[in-house]
């Protein structure tokens, strides 16, 4: 007999059975998962059977010490929804834990697809809004920029109006797992007691965390979000647990980690790993088996109970919630296999469900390896990001921006690539000791009109500043009942705030309004020192985009390639400029530190 099979043969054990947890608690009738593995927690489980009325189990699995339980449940297509008593039974006595049976759940996304059409709005609940009832809980201090601050799904609901007006069409949450219930002591993370306010450090893959909120706020937040027209992007953790989960300890499989506290490999976050042709499986298995940080307990997604036990989660996730997409983090610390897996389980359940993936890195050819293949529908853009950065902060010639967007040709859809100028793991635009609303504003206009998604991190459309963690993590101004002022409303605002929000919403809504900034081919024009000029087309109309970071100017544009009536005029639809076709040239003037966004008027190629 194996080691495995030894260690999860049943022992003899005279205590009555104790079960605390079921993993997952609930499940519908109808789904394409079925049979369905549950995990049971509890102890003196060995020797166990298991039994519920109009359910069939299969065979029991319990680990050596008796903590865990698996079995297989099959869920007729008709079940009855409602609330079950799953009875264990050890040769010692009886327990039981609750299941419950939803109603055959929804296929279909409630939405369109995550697309070019879309603007995503990063929210960190934690920072962002608080509304009553509001948790009270120790950990909840919001003079420490490492504790929780006592936002929550409640504030973020009462916020949808505001998204909706900025222009925001769909909104990713970073995790709501439930993490742990202390202050971790300081490590090289941080110098001084932190939480995992940020949602990173799961203790719970079921449960939501009770400083943001409870299963009906969250089901309350995805509803009035879908009546809103606002697709919801949920943040999912495969790659590790916290720290402080009971399976750290007490592993439910031998091989549920890989390694153990005391024993285990370290991350060396060399990104590009995962891609690399002549990596060994040796030096993969760093990258692959490693504990991020030194202390992220890294899962072993090739044990057949993990795998199984992560693609459940996510399948609840999206059929109990009805949410749009999962981000995935750290993906390219997972093995590719099981994102096949669960990216064939996800569709499969709900038909063109999508996968949204962190792949932490400037090179594009690692984004290239993940985007439209291995699970992944789109990818953020962290090469442009940093083309970005180093154009409007660093001092970089304008010419960096179309040199970055000249890689596009290794990406199966450049549409689904998304950007942006900075997110939650970032430095804020506006802590850049370079950093002036211009710049913020060039950069919006420029994420909002090239190819791909554009995403908004909370409160840059306000300009806001930061540091590095947690300083790039500031509550949104106006959130909190106590607060002096509130930026979401204009008379709360700075008039830096608001010339900024002004141009983001502006932007946004120019964008809704223009399939050709959304959809359009994108055509390269000119570019230099201080200033970039493409085209967006479609059959129906045109938009021309000019940036420019320099003083006022004037030129002319070789423009034959657009097709343009030779007298054609063009209006700026975002700034101050002047267009105008001179035969096969575009004559533009356009205001110093400034983007224009020109269309055709009526009776050009387009409508005006």
């Amino acid at each position: 007999m194996s080691e495995a099979a030894t260690l999860m043969r049943p022992t003899s054990s005279l205590a009555v059975p104790t079960a605390v947890k079921l993993d997952p608690p609930s499940w519908w009738a109808g789904s394409s998962l079925n049979p369905l593995r549950l995990l049971i927690t509890g102890r003196d489980l060995a020797g166990a059977k298991v039994s519920c009325a109009g359910l069939l189990f299969g065979s029991v699995k319990v680990s050596a010490n008796g903590h865990y339980l698996f079995v297989d449940v099959k869920i007729p297509a008709k079940a009855a929804p409602g609330k079950r008593t799953i009875e264990i039974t050890t040769p010692a006595g009886k327990t039981s834990i609750a299941f419950e049976i939803f109603p055959n759940v929804a296929r279909k996304r409630a939405l369109p697809p995550l697309s070019s059409d879309d603007v995503i709005y990063l929210v960190m609940p934690d920072r962002f809004a608080q509304a009553s009832p509001a948790c009270r809980s120790p950990l909840i201090d919001r003079s420490r920029g490492r504790s929780y601050h006592g936002g929550n799904i409640r504030g973020l609901i009462a916020k949808i109006p505001y998204l909706k007006d900025l222009g925001a069409t769909a909104l990713w949450l970073t995790p709501v797992y439930a993490n742990a219930d202390e202050h971790f002591p300081p490590t090289y993370y941080s110098k001084v007691p932190f939480t995992n306010y940020h949602g990173y450090g799961p203790v719970d893959f079921y449960g939501v965390d009770k400083r943001l909120g409870d299963v009906q706020a969250l089901h309350d937040l995805v509803a009035q979000a879908h009546a809103a027209g606002l697709k919801i992007i949920f943040d999912g953790v495969a790659n590790h647990a916290s720290p402080q989960h009971a399976w750290v300890e007490d592993p439910p499989t031998p091989a549920w980690f890989h390694g153990v506290t005391e024993d285990h490999i370290t991350h060396p976050f060399y990104h590009w790993m995962a891609a690399d042709p002549y990596a060994t499986e040796e030096s993969k298995k760093a990258i692959m088996d490693g504990w991020l940080g030194d202390e992220l307990p890294d899962l072993n997604q090739d044990d057949p109970e993990v795998e199984r036990y992560l693609i459940q989660q996510m399948l609840w996730w999206a059929g109990v919630y009805g949410v749009d997409a999962w981000r995935h983090d750290s993906m390219n610390y997972v093995p590719l296999p099981f994102w096949k897996k669960a990216t064939a389980a996800l569709r499969k359940e709900f038909p063109g469900f999508q996968n949204v993936s962190e792949i932490n890195s400037d090179d594009p050819y690692l984004q290239s390896f993940y985007l439209g293949k291995n699970g992944t529908d789109a990818c953020f853009d962290f090469p442009l990001r940093r083309a970005i950065r180093n154009v409007f902060l660093d001092g970089k010639p304008m010419s960096e921006l179309p040199a970055a967007l000249s890689r596009d040709g290794l990406y199966s859809d450049p549409g689904m690539m998304i950007t942006f100028a900075g997110l939650h793991d970032d430095p804020r635009f506006m802590g850049h000791p370079n950093a002036t609303p211009d710049a913020l504003k060039l950069a919006f206009s420029f994420i909002m009109t090239t190819r791909g998604i554009p995403m908004i991190y909370a409160a840059d459309e306000i300009a806001l500043p930061g540091g590095d963690d947690p300083d790039n993590r500031r509550d949104f101004p106006g959130g909190w009942p106590e607060d002096a002022r509130d930026a979401f409303v204009d008379s709360g605002r700075t008039a830096v705030e608001q010339e900024v929000f002004d141009h983001v919403r502006r932007l946004a809504r120019l964008r809704a309004s223009r399939e050709a900034l959304r959809r359009g081919r994108l055509t390269y024009l000119a570019s230099g020192e201080t200033l970039y000029a493409y085209a967006r087309q479609t059959r129906a109309e045109t938009a021309v985009v000019v940036l420019n970071k320099g003083e006022k100017t004037a030129l002319k544009i070789p423009a034959s390639s657009l097709r343009l009536p030779p007298a054609a005029k063009l209006t700026d639809r975002v700034g101050g400029g002047r267009a105008r076709m001179e035969g096969d040239l575009l004559a533009v003037e356009v205001s110093a530190r400034s983007a224009s966004v020109f269309t055709i008027k009526s009776g050009g190629a387009s409508r005006g």
